[in-house]
């Protein structure tokens, strides 16, 4: 998958086998570091996350957002999980007490939660990896444009499962949109050397040998009749922060 599906469809993160009939979600919480405090919020999370999210269907990572209006906030990622594992979040042991004396104060009162819901038939996690950094695709779309969405995406998966098969990515949607912040779909990539972003788009020629000569002109009318935009988030993996470890077993995303 090249450049032009990271700029047309990308995002956090993994999804791993429940033994339940729910489908599973990632809790998203991008938090704004006060300056001046970013080694106390560091040291915090760091020792809240270690104790508290290490493990399990709790466990959580953070990320570092390098580009775009979010640059230099933090994602505290937790999950993946059911909705009902919710109700048994940690709570005992000081959980909540911790959170508010060693990471809240050290934040601005500007902050961002979000659910995303993983699409296993749209995600592919063929092969086991280290995380590193991630490309995240988010795309708003049009209101009552959901078969569109299905699809596009359809389309996109076809090609990724034929010319890029070893690739590694997750498809998730908002499980609470919001009309004004353009974030109803992400699309997640897992990479470890950016020279990818330097290099030749070839995905439309790919999507036309696979979908026919002429195709690739009629998705992007498609695309550009179903959405309102688009954009794009590199963020870094912060393994000195996370209470998970940086591997992902392919097996346990399937």
């Amino acid at each position: 998958m090249r450049k032009f599906l990271y700029l047309m469809f990308l995002i956090p993160l993994f999804v791993t086998s429940q033994g339940t009939d729910e489908y599973v979600v990632m809790e998203n919480v991008m938090l704004t570091v006060i300056p001046s405090k970013t080694a106390e919020f560091e040291a915090g999370i760091a020792a809240h996350n270690k104790k508290y999210h290490a493990e399990g269907t709790h466990g959580a990572r953070v990320y570092w957002v390098s580009n775009g209006k979010n640059a230099g906030k933090y994602i505290w990622a937790m999950g993946p999980l059911p909705w009902s594992a919710m109700d048994s979040r940690p709570a005992a042991d000081g959980h909540d007490e911790d959170w508010s004396k060693n990471v809240v104060p050290y934040t601005t009162a500007e902050s961002d939660v979000t659910y995303w819901r993983f699409h296993p038939k749209f995600s592919n996690f063929s092969n086991d990896f280290e995380l590193k950094y991630l490309s995240v695709f988010m795309v708003d779309f049009k209101r009552f444009k959901y078969p569109e969405m299905i699809s596009i995406l359809e389309r996109v998966t076809k090609v990724n499962m034929e010319k890029n098969p070893d690739e590694t990515y997750g498809v998730y949607t908002n499980e609470m949109p919001d009309t004004a912040d353009g974030r109803d779909m992400a699309f997640v990539n897992f990479f470890s050397n950016s020279g990818w972003m330097g290099r030749e788009d070839t995905f439309p020629k790919k999507f036309e040998e696979v979908h026919g000569e002429g195709s690739f002109t009629k998705f992007l009318k498609d695309v550009e009749a179903a959405t309102n935009g688009d954009r794009v988030e590199l963020w870094s993996y912060r393994d000195d922060l996370s209470g998970l470890s940086a591997t992902v077993n392919a097996q346990d995303r399937q």
